[in-house]
């Protein structure tokens, strides 16, 4: 069987909806901690997340900061019209964008589009802000909403933190309230785009932060910006009939350098973490072959990575089973090294570039050797991604997680998966 050819259902379990966490533990670093070693489960606290990261590893997080994605409108008539952001589309790039003063436009999903006949929606927000948006064409799965405001000088950053909501997930079934505003953010966000939370960040405290540089852990930062894609349930039967949605990712060169650094072995916090830096090979190899790429080429497809390499059985992979097949270590560092000379014939410090990865089993991971997580809904591609890491352990997980007491998805506990040795 070929990865295409998996069956979400094969990825089920019966999640309860008291198990699913309405609101976050009640200090972040005191949520609970499952602890995978080699095959064997236990548990502790999420502050002592330290104990089980080797000194001199390198730790990878991802800096996005959720914005305030959710604007709702009221027509004349009485009609509510949700518009809800997905990507920048004029300008395209996401710093660009949050300086805009006057007018912008982005990629949006639009709530009771039927109401919406074409007119202009107006939203005064008092204080001399007055938001204006009209709808355009259809653009992928959403729409181009034009937006105009009022206000001088008024960034579009700052119209959406006085006018937006904060978008979170629909599984916990409440609406957004004030403490989500500092409780769905990590307390290293930076750089603003996501319309999600990288979850997994979402446990650390400025505390279990210098406890692990106290330990001589190395850390590094990316910013890859979650999509509202991520909350896409797969509706097909067979993977390979699933489309993924694209996000756009940063990466600086001195993360680049650290990976490299650090022997091409990373600690990932998060699955957005993950995707990232296992995208970096592929754009590699691209730029080996083709280091005039321009920048607007920077693309990972999502059955890229088991279409450019010899493929593996999907019952077998896990990276416990990679490990016994070996490693090839000289192209890991050499993509690396491609996207560095890549970045200097450019004269840039940060590449950009955007990925539909797809990370099932018989993917080969080429960067992160553990993993730190929360836990996922079922027959997901976060769910994929887990399997494809740990293989069928993934049950053994997920089922000592449910008798244990363990609270699921954004708000729940987390994990940290350190795959079999050989």
């Amino acid at each position: 069987m070929t990865t295409k050819d998996i069956r979400i259902s094969d990825y089920d379990y019966a999640l309860p909806d008291e198990r699913i966490a309405k609101y976050p533990a009640p200090e972040r670093d005191m949520s609970k901690l499952l602890v995978y070693d080699g095959g064997t489960v236990g548990e502790d606290v999420f502050r002592s997340v330290g104990k089980y990261i080797p000194t001199g590893a390198l730790m990878v997080f991802n800096n996005a900061k959720v914005i305030q994605a959710r604007i709702h409108f009221r027509k004349s008539t009485g009609a509510r019209i949700e518009v809800f952001l997905l990507e920048p589309h004029a300008p395209a790039d996401y710093e660009s964008m949050f300086q805009q003063t006057g007018e912008c436009s982005w990629v949006c999903m639009v709530g009771n589009l039927k109401k919406w006949k074409g007119e202009p929606l107006v939203l005064d927000a008092g204080d001399g802000l007055r938001l204006t948006a009209t709808l355009g064409g259809a653009v992928g799965t959403g729409y181009e909403v034009r937006f105009r405001w009022d206000a001088p000088g008024m960034s579009f950053a700052e119209v959406i933190d006085r006018v937006g909501e904060l978008p979170i997930p629909p599984y916990l079934n409440r609406a957004s309230e004030e403490s989500d505003k500092s409780t769905y953010q990590t307390v290293y966000s930076k750089i603003k785009g996501s319309v999600a939370a990288p979850t997994a960040g979402l446990h650390f405290t400025e505390r279990v932060l210098s406890d692990i540089r106290s330990r001589g852990i190395d850390t590094a930062e990316l910013t890859l910006h979650v999509g509202a894609g991520t909350f896409r349930p797969v509706k097909s039967e067979r993977i390979g009939e699933h489309d993924m949605h694209s996000e756009a990712f940063a990466v600086s060169r001195r993360t680049i350098e650290s990976i490299l650094a650090h022997d091409c072995r990373v600690v990932a916090v998060g699955t957005t973490s993950v995707r990232t830096i296992e995208s970096l090979y592929y754009i590699g190899m691209m730029l080996r072959d083709n280091p005039a790429a321009d920048e607007d080429d920077i693309h990972v497809g999502q059955w890229q990575p088991y279409e450019e390499e010899k493929p593996t059985p999907a019952p077998s992979l896990g990276r416990e089973t990679q490990k016994k097949e070996g490693r090839d270590k000289e192209s890991e560092q050499e993509a690396l090294e491609a996207i560095l000379a890549w970045m200097d014939s450019k004269g840039i410090e940060v590449i950009n570039a955007t990925t539909r990865i797809i990370i099932a089993p018989g993917y080969r991971f080429h960067y992160v050797e553990r993993l730190i997580t929360n836990f996922h809904q079922p027959q997901s591609t976060l769910l994929l991604l887990i399997s494809a890491f740990i293989s069928d352990d993934w049950r053994k997980v997920y089922s000592y997680a449910l008798e244990n007491g363990f609270r699921f998805l954004s708000y729940g506990d987390s994990s940290i998966l350190i795959p079999k040795r050989r």
